[in-house]
C-alpha cells in the first residue's frame, strides 16, 4: 500500500498557496510542516486527513536527480509492516541498483516511532519504505 507521496515543486510557497486553495474542497489540509532546522536541510508541508499526511511539498534538493529526467522531483513511500521489512526493502533494492539515500534508522522529527529507509531507484525516482509501529 502507499504509504505517502511528495513532489519537489519549483517554488514551494506558490505550489503551499495553490494546494492549500485546491485541496480544501476536499477536506485535505496542513496536518504537518518540517523545518530545515529539523531535517538538516529541506523544508516539508505535509497535507492530509485525521492527523495522517498523504502528500508532501517539499524543498528537498535531494528529490531532484538531474541524470535522470522524468524521474526529477518524485517521492513515493510503501507502508511496511515491520522494521525488518524496512531492512529488507533497503538491502533489496541497494542490490538491485538503488543508490542510498537515507539508511535504515527513526525519523523523530516525523514521529518517534517513524522508521524508514530512502533509495533513488535506476530512473531517479526517492522511493521510501516506511513503518509507523514502535519497536
Amino acid at each position: 500500500m502507499i504509504d505517502h507521496m511528495g513532489i519537489r515543486p519549483k517554488e514551494i510557497e506558490s505550489s503551499r498557496q495553490f494546494y492549500d486553495a485546491a485541496l480544501k474542497p476536499l477536506g485535505v489540509a496542513t496536518i504537518m510542516e518540517v523545518t530545515a532546522e529539523q531535517t538538516g536541510g529541506y523544508h516539508g508541508v505535509g497535507y492530509g486527513k485525521d492527523r495522517k499526511p498523504f502528500f508532501w511539498l517539499s524543498s528537498d534538493s535531494r528529490l531532484a536527480v538531474p541524470e535522470a529526467p522524468g524521474g526529477m522531483g518524485i517521492h513515493i513511500a510503501f507502508e511496511a509492516e515491520s522494521r525488518a521489512a524496512v531492512d529488507g526493502f533497503y538491502a533489496a533494492a541497494m542490490a538491485h541498483g538503488g543508490r542510498d539515500n537515507g539508511p535504515p534508522g527513526i525519523r523523530p522529527h516525523y514521529h518517534p516511532a517513524y522508521y524508514a529507509a530512502f533509495v533513488i531507484d535506476p530512473d531517479g525516482v526517492n522511493v521510501e519504505a516506511v513503518c509507523h509501529r514502535p519497536a
